[in-house]
Formats: C-alpha cells, sequence, structure tokens
C-alpha cells in the first residue's frame, strides 16, 4: 500500500515538473547525528504575526547537519516541542507549529502556519498603537533573553510530507504564459452558491508591487467596477505610501484597510474581521477583498463568506485551490493538491466551526455550513441585523443557474 501511495507522489511530482511551475529540491536524510545547538530569543525578536526569530542563522542549523524533513527536540522555558524542520510555512498544517530555516531569512524561525507561536505557547501579548505600529511584552514571569536548546530527535521522519509540499512560483508575467492576466493576479469573481453575480471578488494586492502583480490587479478591479475593498494586509498608512498608490484605481475606491495578522485563533484576527465584514455589512458595492496574495488570509475569508452565503463544500474547497493553479500550477486529484487543501483551508475551516465531541472526523461536507459560518461570525461580534445586511449586499443581482468554479 505504501509503495503505491510513493509511486502516486512520484507521478505527480513527475507532472509538475512538466508543467513548469513546481521545483523540487530533494530532501536530504542526515548521515550521521548533528551536534546540539542553543541559541536565545528576546521579546523583541517576535514580529507582528507572533513568529520568534531565533539567534541562530539558517545557514548555521544546515551547517550543523540538520536537514529539511529532520524532527527536532526543541527545549525552552518547560517547553519540550517536536518539531519538523522546515523551509516554508505551508511544510505544516494550518495550525501547526515549525521550526524554519526559510531562504528568505537570515535567522531561524519558531512559527505557526496561520497561526502565533507567541501566543499559542503563551509566550507574550501584543499591543498595537493607533499608528498601526506595536509592542510585545513578556507574559507572567518570564523574563529575556530565553534559552533555546535544539537536537535531533528523527532524521528525516517528516520529508516524504515536504515533498509532497514543495512549491514553487515567479513573479514574471513571461513565466506563466498559459494564464490570463486576471488568473496571473489571482483575480477571479466569487460565484458559489447563493452569492450573487458581480458582487464579491479576491485578488492579490492591486497595490503592493513586491510580488509583481499589483497593476494587473488593479486594471482587473476597475474593469469589475469595484467599488468597495477590504485591505487585509495593510494598515492605511502603509497602503497609501506604496509607489503610485495615488495613481491607481484603488485610491478612488472605498476602502478599508484592517492589517489582519496571519493568525487565524487569535483575538487580535477575529476582532478585526468583524470590523471589517461590519464596514462591507454597512456599505453595500461591488466588494473585492484582498490580502498581499489573496491566498492566506484572503482564502480563508472569501471561504468564510462563501459559507456564509450557503456554498457547497466542494465549491469553497476548489475556489480556495484555484490560487494554488493560478501561482504554482497544482492540479486536481493530485496528491500535492489533496495535501495542500486538506492541510490548509479544510482544517482551518474545522477549527472555525465548531464541532460535537463525538464527531470525530469533522467531515464539513455533511455540515451545514451556512449555519456553522453565520454562528462563527456571531461569535467574533457580528449581530443579526449586521448578518443579514451582509447576507443581502452579497446577494444582490442573484441568477438561478448552475455556478462554475474557474
Amino acid at each position: 500500500m505504501r509503495n503505491k501511495k510513493n509511486s502516486i507522489v512520484v507521478l505527480s511530482l513527475i507532472l509538475s515538473i512538466i508543467a513548469g511551475l513546481v521545483v523540487i529540491q530533494p530532501v536530504k536524510v542526515s548521515a550521521a547525528k548533528p551536534k546540539k545547538l542553543t541559541a536565545t530569543f528576546d521579546v523583541e525578536d517576535i514580529d507582528k504575526h507572533g513568529h520568534i526569530s531565533l539567534s541562530l542563522s539558517c545557514k548555521e542549523i544546515k551547517s550543523a547537519g540538520y536537514n529539511y524533513g529532520d524532527i527536532l527536540k526543541v527545549k525552552f522555558l518547560d517547553k519540550t516541542l517536536k518539531l519538523p524542520l522546515c523551509a516554508n510555512y505551508t511544510d505544516v498544517d494550518s495550525g501547526k507549529p515549525g521550526i524554519f530555516a526559510r531562504k528568505k531569512d537570515t535567522y531561524v524561525l519558531l512559527s505557526v502556519n496561520t497561526g502565533c507561536f507567541a501566543v499559542k505557547y503563551n509566550l507574550a501579548e501584543k499591543t498595537i498603537h493607533k499608528d498601526g505600529t506595536f509592542e510585545w511584552n513578556y507574559k507572567d514571569d518570564i523574563t529575556g533573553p530565553v534559552e533555546v536548546t535544539i537536537s535531533l530527535k528523527k532524521a528525516g521522519a517528516y520529508a516524504e510530507e515536504i515533498q509532497l509540499r514543495t512549491v514553487s512560483r515567479s513573479k514574471n508575467r513571461e513565466d506563466y504564459p498559459n494564464l490570463t492576466d486576471k488568473e496571473f493576479a489571482n483575480f477571479r469573481e466569487v460565484t458559489t452558491n447563493g452569492m450573487g453575480r458581480g458582487v464579491l471578488y479576491r485578488t492579490s494586492s492591486p497595490i503592493n508591487p513586491s510580488k509583481k502583480r499589483n497593476t494587473y490587479a488593479d486594471e482587473a478591479i476597475k474593469e469589475a467596477g469595484v467599488t468597495v475593498i477590504l485591505n487585509l494586509a495593510d494598515y492605511e498608512k502603509k497602503a497609501r505610501n506604496y509607489e503610485g498608490f495615488d495613481d491607481t484605481y484603488y485610491s478612488t475606491t472605498n476602502f478599508m484597510c484592517l492589517d489582519l495578522p496571519v493568525g487565524l485563533e487569535t483575538s487580535e484576527f477575529k476582532a478585526k474581521l468583524a470590523e471589517g465584514l461590519k464596514f462591507m455589512a454597512a456599505n453595500p458595492g461591488v466588494y473585492a477583498i484582498h490580502c498581499k496574495e489573496g491566498k492566506d488570509r484572503a482564502g480563508y475569508v472569501a471561504a468564510l463568506l462563501e459559507c456564509f452565503m450557503g456554498a457547497t463544500y466542494e465549491e469553497v474547497t476548489e475556489d480556495y485551490m484555484v490560487t494554488y493553479y493560478n501561482y504554482y500550477g497544482v492540479t486536481p486529484g493530485s496528491p500535492r493538491y489533496e495535501a495542500i487543501m486538506n492541510g490548509n483551508i479544510v482544517t482551518s475551516l474545522k477549527e472555525a466551526f465548531t464541532f460535537k465531541k463525538k464527531d470525530k472526523k469533522k467531515d464539513l461536507s455533511t455540515r451545514d455550513l451556512a449555519k456553522c459560518a453565520a454562528k462563527y461570525l456571531k461569535k467574533i461580534g457580528l449581530t443579526d441585523a449586521e448578518l443579514k445586511a451582509l447576507r443581502a449586499n452579497l446577494s444582490v443581482n442573484i441568477k438561478n443557474e448552475t455556478r462554475i468554479v474557474p
């Protein structure tokens, strides 16, 4: 059975390589037991999302003999964690921790995928100032610097999982000849069951130039006639300071900046999300939601709204995964597709929606997702009147026809 599974994985990887969008980097297995490492972190080493930067470089942990896919024993304070060494946040399921030596970073991180490590392990509390700046303060009697020891638990035990999840994208438009400009910008209308036509769009950032998709996204929202925008990634001053902002169509719209953290389970995320949805309820129009890539935070919020409006499980998951085709060429039916879908949006919605204790499988496909979403939205702060207004705003121009997910 295991050989059959491995054969399927290999076939999927071959097809992805042929597509030219997935870059596979072989995961090494440690030949000899790596040496034990010691690092520290202080409260100033916690970023806005609660990721913790250690005083250990990515180069050092690799030079010590550790490899991606190794399970490491990480000790700090009174905690002992068994964490996979990963190259990207998405190497672990949503809400799961890992130790990350990302190529874009100088130092090793302790992080939670779509989560907040500092909050999850009760290390610090975040204070947000009116100007958008923040600071962290240690909880209880913790004082810094905190010492962290790292040792090998099991070499290569997570290597196959990382191999399955490894994807890569390009910022160059010419590397995606089979995509339209809108698809390159990860822009699309949300057309799931219950949603009005031409009412809600999701996209990568139309103003942040870091991913080289902003001009395509800005043109797309203009063509769609978007009037109300929910910016999940930035605070307003940062948004207005992007180069060329005043010349964008975006700048003419009624937009709200939420600066959402990536920690979906945090009280900060829920409070800010409630504020944004209240804004949508109070401002009828043609909506667009975006974060930086239109992938994680925008993907989650879009899924919540789709559920709220009556989408099926298949519609929600398929729409979420369109992003992974647009960026990485991940195709439906492949093991990589299933791993990413189940490890991200499915896991996130399971955590958001309540289940009875006896429901061990937490099968979303059998749940009333509209009811689940409404319950969640009320729990984070929306009133019945606001939910009614939001539903009315999102259902205008609704047509009784079969909805087609891109």
